[in-house]
């Protein structure tokens, strides 16, 4: 064969290849290009669907303030937000800083004050305590009564045996019953080894919660500082509890005699609630509570016929006359 007309077809052939490789490529960069634009555009379409519409409102925001803030990371439930159609308007002859009046069941709020103020809430952060116990404890677990749980301040089981092991729901009623500061003690270094560890438990129940103005610093309460929440964030709390069926039953408790290891063998607790001490019918929770800081504190439910309310009264100078007050005006008020 001619060597002129070999190096001829070899030139066509490497021409040929050369076509069908820009060919190639160009296919490769137009489905680069469409993959890009497909991601930018859903891009698009997620940050759209997050910075507008109902789904950004907070929260507050739903109880009228009218201004738009940024979603949270841990969006606020609706819960304790939306106002009743049928609200009650009490009149007080003393003071409370601020409250909630609302449907356990469904959250709808028939009175309010200054229900999103950040106030100390004493006693009142053992409701929190309690729900990280039963998420990690048992009924039957036995907690070791440690040093520091006997070296307690403010309230108190006082009848802690050192160096024994106690039934964990003994302790829970001894937490909720009598406000025992030794007993959050003890049940916080048994669940989380020590009480840096819980509070940590706690604080992340709360953003887990959508909690926006809640912060614990103690596992007790008995120190102000640092520690605090609102009316709003508390109804939140005061309904988990309420409808925990271990806690429903320990906060309605009015009086317990339980096994105990001591001399005698039983521990006689009494409640603190005021409206269970006084038998206002239908109670059945939650949680008093009192420091200097916080002044007097109650979280308080009850039960009318299908009508199942609870209120919440920070810094107030009267609790149990207030709370009163609130279920008599919430349970005659039609539709509430």
């Amino acid at each position: 064969m001619d060597l002129g007309v070999l190096q001829e077809g070899r030139l066509r052939r490497s021409v040929k290849e050369q076509q069908a490789r820009r060919r190639r490529r160009r296919r490769v960069v137009g489905f680069g290009v469409v993959l890009i634009a497909a991601g930018v555009i859903a891009l698009l379409v997620f940050m759209a669907s997050n910075t507008s519409g109902p789904t950004s409102l907070s929260r507050a925001q739903l109880g009228g303030s009218g201004r738009v803030q940024a979603k949270p990371h841990h969006p606020r439930s609706q819960y304790g937000a939306r106002l009743a159609a049928a609200r009650v308007t009490p009149h007080f002859k003393t003071r409370v800083e601020s409250g909630l009046l609302f449907d356990v069941r469904s959250g709808r709020v028939l009175w309010e004050r200054h229900r999103t103020e950040q106030v100390p809430i004493a006693s009142l952060t053992k409701m929190m305590t309690a729900l990280v116990v039963v998420a990690h404890g048992k009924p039957s677990e036995r907690v070791l009564i440690t040093r520091a749980a006997i070296d307690f301040s403010g309230s108190g089981v006082g009848l802690l045996p050192l160096h024994k092991n106690v039934r964990l729901e003994t302790l829970l009623y001894g937490l909720m019953l009598p406000s025992g500061n030794d007993a959050a003690i003890a049940l916080a270094q048994h669940v989380a080894n020590t009480q840096g560890r819980f509070i940590a438990m706690m604080n992340d129940r709360a953003q887990a919660m959508g909690l926006r103005c809640t912060h614990f610093t103690t596992v007790s309460g008995i120190i102000d500082q640092g520690n605090h929440s609102c009316a709003t964030d508390l109804a939140v709390i005061a309904h988990a509890v309420l409808t925990q069926p271990r806690l429903a039953k320990i906060v309605a408790t009015r009086d317990a005699v339980l096994p105990f290891p001591i001399k005698g063998g039983k521990l006689f607790l009494y409640n603190n609630n005021p409206l269970l001490r006084t038998q206002y019918p239908g109670t059945d929770g939650v949680k008093t509570g009192y420091t200097l800081a916080a002044g007097r504190c109650l979280v308080a439910a009850a039960r009318h016929g299908h009508k199942w309310l609870a209120v919440v009264l920070l810094h107030s100078d009267d609790p149990p006359g207030q709370a009163v007050n609130l279920f008599n005006a919430g349970f005659a008020k039609p539709g509430a």
